[in-house]
């Protein structure tokens, strides 16, 4: 299963985000705490470069919460810092106000001390289905962005005032030009980053998700499906059936895949 993924779109976003980032003061990089370190663009990142990062360690509500503290401390130093976020929670958004402000302190002291008021501006980043939108909408107390739970909803970058002389820039989600690594690709694919569309054989994205999870969540994923963590047996135990004498492995793979990804199996986080 080769996986590969980099619609056209992305290239134009990747181009207009570089332009964005000349004029910003902090980056947002929202990750996916299902597989955050997978959710890293190195095509991204190498684009931020000598900004400030602010790491959003986003959908922590079904996510292995303690996992994610533990791969997040990394991600503060003298210029950047990280939140653990649950972006449809309402409100939960007024930390990252805060740390903002903080990221960018040096550029808010020197105008202050002209007498100036700073704006800030921010953008925001990641990979598709990540959760940006729903963050901004989040920090703008109303809905500013279209949201979805899929790839690919945010198509240009949109700016919206935050208040407190914060500005923020939405992007699309953009992957990598070349997904060299498959095992980061097949993530990317279990939560939902790149389109399950570009798959031939779903069974195969199945079985892979269950042997991978099964590694650190065996009780989850047995509690879910039962003992016999096969997507036969799986069909059996639920009844999906073709024919008298056939069950439907499609949809029972696809079962799998929407139960991980809607957090009914418990809260996995795969890095």
């Amino acid at each position: 299963m080769k996986i590969n993924w980099f619609p056209g779109h992305m290239t134009k976003a990747l181009k207009d985000i570089q332009k964005q980032l000349a004029n910003v003061d902090v980056v947002i990089y929202v990750l996916d705490a299902r597989a955050p370190i997978s959710s890293i663009n190195p095509s991204l990142s190498k684009l931020s470069q000598n900004k400030p990062v602010l790491y959003v360690f986003n959908k922590t509500d079904i996510a292995d919460f303690e996992r994610v503290k533990t791969l997040a401390k990394p991600y503060k130093s003298e210029n950047s810092d990280y939140v653990l976020q649950n972006s449809t929670m309402s409100g939960s958004g007024k930390i990252i106000k805060q740390k903002i402000l903080n990221l960018a302190h040096d550029k808010i002291e020197k105008l202050k001390n002209k007498g100036i008021r700073a704006v800030i501006r921010a953008i925001v980043i990641g990979v598709p289905n990540s959760g940006k939108s729903t963050l901004v909408n989040n920090l703008c107390g109303k809905a500013k962005t279209v949201t979805g739970n899929r790839p690919g909803v945010t198509k240009s970058s949109q700016w919206v005032s935050l208040g407190d002389n914060i500005e923020l820039c939405d992007t699309p989600g953009t992957l990598y030009p070349n997904l060299a690594d498959q095992e980061v690709a097949k993530k990317l694919l279990f939560i939902g980053s790149i389109k399950d569309e570009i798959i031939v054989d779903i069974c195969e994205l199945a079985e892979e998700f269950l042997k991978m999870a099964s590694e650190r969540y065996q009780e989850l994923l047995v509690s879910r499906f039962g003992q016999d963590l096969t997507l036969d047996a799986i069909a059996r135990k639920r009844g999906y059936r073709l024919s008298k004498d056939e069950y439907d492995l499609e949809r029972t793979a696809q079962a799998v895949l929407d139960d991980f990804r809607k957090g009914r199996i418990g809260k996995i986080t795969l890095d």
